[in-house]
């Protein structure tokens, strides 16, 4: 069991509308994307002006151009997350960063984030792409707890618009920029907790979702999409059956934000019904590793005794995750 402390987010300011990609001229009008991909919105960490007049055309460039770095969006969901813990910065005794999109190759992103927030621990990332969060809660619940400190931040932060080619419609649509943060701990409780967690990845399948250093995101879309169905599915399925002992609680879903039509499919074969399905994609597109935990930390005041959240997250690699969130207050004596 892995104790989830606190949750945080943050979306940059500037929106890409649908109206907006439809004056770039690149055939992606409003009609056209809502019925591919369900996005109206999406943040980016770009100026408007900036991929008007590039359209991205440097992906290295986009770097310099970005309102804030990597480390400073992953900083800031990791205040939000650490306000939500009550615990201060100093408190952390190791910091785990994961991105599709890391600022740097060397040294580990996790340092320059440990950095912003004026700590010194140990640092390391631990990146699996889209489904990152998972993997690192996944990677901790695996440990000896004694063999971590009391209190653990993992950190998100996908700067996405900075790796999409602006001149091509199927991935223009698809991205906006988000960071998240997660404090957890192995040995001190709180009222909510992972109490399972399961990864694979179909490694074979690799070069369906692709970024090359200094380039572009690449996908097989119809065969990723195939993909990410089915395993959300069936590890939605396997996660639906599990009841906390004397506790009358909801059950909600949170999926990969990729694509809203593919989150509803999911939902159709696994019978969940419209309110116990939490998404954000609608409104921040597909924001990477950052999207399931950024819908997690939305609805984290709502969480009640007996909630049960199923995180289903598919992505690179092929890679996907399932974690099982639950909500007992009895876990921390009053």
């Amino acid at each position: 069991m892995l104790y989830l402390h606190g949750i945080g987010h943050f979306h940059p300011e500037n929106v890409i509308t649908n109206a907006f990609l439809n004056e770039l001229g690149i055939g992606s009008d409003e009609e056209w994307i809502l019925e591919h991909v369900g996005i109206r919105e999406r943040r980016t960490v770009l100026s408007l002006d900036y991929i008007t007049r590039t359209k991205n055309r440097d992906p290295r460039a986009a770097k310099e151009a970005s309102a804030y770095t990597n480390a400073q969006t992953a900083a800031s969901a990791a205040m939000m997350a650490l306000q939500r813990a009550g615990i201060q910065a100093q408190d952390i005794g190791l910091v785990i960063s994961g991105s599709s999109a890391p600022s740097l190759l060397s040294p580990a992103e996790a340092a320059s984030i440990a950095a912003e927030l004026g700590i010194e621990v140990p640092c390391f990332d631990l990146n699996s792409a889209c489904t990152t969060f998972g993997m690192q809660v996944d990677f901790l619940n695996r440990m000896m707890p004694r063999s971590l400190p009391p209190y653990i931040l993992t950190v998100q932060p996908e700067h996405m618009t900075s790796v999409v080619d602006f001149s091509d419609r199927s991935t223009a649509v698809l991205f906006g920029d988000a960071s998240t943060a997660a404090v957890l701990s192995a040995t001190v409780p709180s009222r909510a907790a992972f109490v399972e967690s399961r990864c694979g990845t179909k490694a074979l399948a690799w070069k369906k979702v692709t970024i090359p250093n200094g380039g572009y995101f690449s996908q097989d879309g119809r065969a990723v999409q195939g993909f990410a169905i089915r395993q959300m599915t069936e590890s939605l399925q396997s996660l639906q059956s599990y009841q906390l002992p004397d506790k009358d609680g909801r059950f909600f879903f949170i999926g990969h934000q990729a694509n809203l039509l593919a989150l509803t499919t999911v939902c159709e074969r696994a019978s969940i019904h419209n309110g116990s399905h939490w998404y954000n994609v609608d409104m921040r597109g597909n924001t990477g590793c950052a999207g399931a935990p950024a819908v997690l930390s939305a609805h984290w005041e709502e969480l009640r005794d007996g909630d049960r959240v199923a995180i289903c997250i598919a992505g690179a690699g092929l890679s996907w995750v399932q974690l099982l969130l639950t909500v007992d207050e009895d876990r921390v004596p009053g």
